[in-house]
């Protein structure tokens, strides 16, 4: 065992000591700058092997930042690795929990009205799916898969009428990335009562597959436990989860993902070994034919990617992917002025593989898939968006959305 991982041992999984929520009281919040290959071995030997330390972003290239939380008792091993081996990092926060803290004060509280004015716990946005299903004819209640725990991913389809193609929406699959679901609800409820022309073209112009929350078990984990936590909830040894978005099969574990089971970017043992991907994409394959653009949501970083993530080959269509992109962004940026970059995920962000938007590309043959990283642009505590935000958000990325299919439809993509 190396010095770096001996120093840093100690602690179990948080699932596995602590059933109560996970409280962040004076833990620092470092920058750290990997500029060579041999900085990223070393961050990547320290990923994983502790609770004392959480990466906020995954390890990939040279040159872009790696935000960490560190305990209060391990931050002295922590700073003394890091300065022996000569990589650069700097404090940005000395209390994490402080700004957990600001956002529990805002959380919903039970009887409380379904709007976008907080963020909802899963029990809530699923009665809330129900009750649309209930009230709206044209909604059908769907269920997509299973998960670990036994809960059901509950999704709806809104069509109004035979014969139209399809868009499937996904959210929700990193647990703590919570503006995601809250996106995709917004985006539900504005296709069923928007008055909007334009919103109302491409609701009832399309059947829409929506499910807000594509990993229910780990979204109810960062309610109740830990409000960071990313992946499943499968128990794998001395640690809990798999990264969701690493495991779709389509050049599983190719690039960009971890065979440890600590790390947050653990690809699991196998393509589909969560039941929550492999149940999901076995709906979404039964689909298969009728689907023609696929949008996944996440947070954060205001990008709008699309394949390739596993090579830095360009997708046969990557030319009309980044037009429809860059329209889709543009009309994004009117409202508020966000500004999003356009791109695949290889060149734009980091080389990634076992995503799903790859595996409908690249299995299911859906010509248009991209993902949104949503709101805020580039800040270490960007998944602690303020609920005020919410609304916002939703707005343009509506806005957003009405200009990637009517961009996609000048194309030819929904003949």
């Amino acid at each position: 065992m190396s010095r770096t991982v001996f120093l840093l041992l100690g602690c179990l999984a948080f699932g596995l000591v602590n059933s109560e929520r996970v409280r962040y009281d004076n833990y620092r919040v470092y920058k750290v700058e990997p500029h060579s290959d041999a900085d990223l071995s070393i961050l990547r030997e320290l990923d994983g092997t502790s609770d004392s330390l959480k990466f906020l972003d995954p390890i990939e290239i040279p040159n872009k930042d790696v935000h960490i939380v560190v305990s209060p008792h391990k931050e002295p091993d922590f700073v003394q690795i890091l300065k022996e081996n000569g990589v650069t990092f700097k404090l940005v926060e000395e209390n994490l929990q402080r700004h957990l803290d600001e956002e529990i004060a805002i959380t919903p509280r039970a009887g409380m009205k379904y709007d976008w004015t907080r963020y909802h716990t899963l029990e809530e946005t699923y009665a809330w799916l129900k009750d649309m299903s209930k009230k709206f004819s044209v909604v059908e209640l769907l269920v997509g898969g299973k998960t670990y725990e036994g809960r059901e991913i509950l999704g709806v389809k809104i069509s109004y009428g035979p014969g139209r193609k399809g868009i499937f929406v996904e959210g929700g699959i990193h647990a703590r990335e919570w503006i995601a679901p809250a996106t995709v609800t917004y985006i539900v409820n504005q296709l069923l009562t928007s008055k909007d022309p334009a919103v109302r073209e491409i609701a009832e112009g399309y059947d829409w597959y929506i499910f807000p929350h594509a990993n229910p078990d780990g979204y109810v984990y960062t309610h109740n436990t830990n409000r960071l936590w990313r992946k499943t909830r499968a128990r794998y040894g001395m640690c809990f989860g798999a990264d969701p978005n690493r495991n779709w099969d389509f050049f599983w574990m190719s690039i960009g993902a971890s065979n440890n089971p600590c790390s947050d970017t653990f690809a699991g043992t196998a393509p589909f070994s969560e039941i929550e991907t492999r149940t999901l994409s076995e709906y979404i394959a039964s689909l298969k034919g009728k689907i023609q653009t696929y949008l996944s949501f996440h947070a954060y970083s205001q990008l709008l990617l699309f394949p390739y993530g596993h090579t830095k080959e360009h997708a046969p269509n990557h030319n009309d992917m980044q037009r429809i992109g860059n329209e889709a962004a543009k009309a994004l940026a009117k409202r508020y002025g966000t500004q999003y970059i356009v791109g695949n995920i290889y060149e734009t962000i980091y080389p990634a593989s076992g995503a799903s938007i790859e595996w409908a590309y690249g299995k299911l043959n859906v010509p248009l898939v991209y993902t949104y990283e949503l709101r805020p642009r580039n800040q270490w505590n960007g998944f602690i968006l303020p609920p005020q935000q919410i609304v916002p958000v939703g707005e343009e990325t509506m806005d957003s959305v009405v200009a990637l299919l009517r961009e996609a439809k000048k194309l030819g993509y929904y003949k």
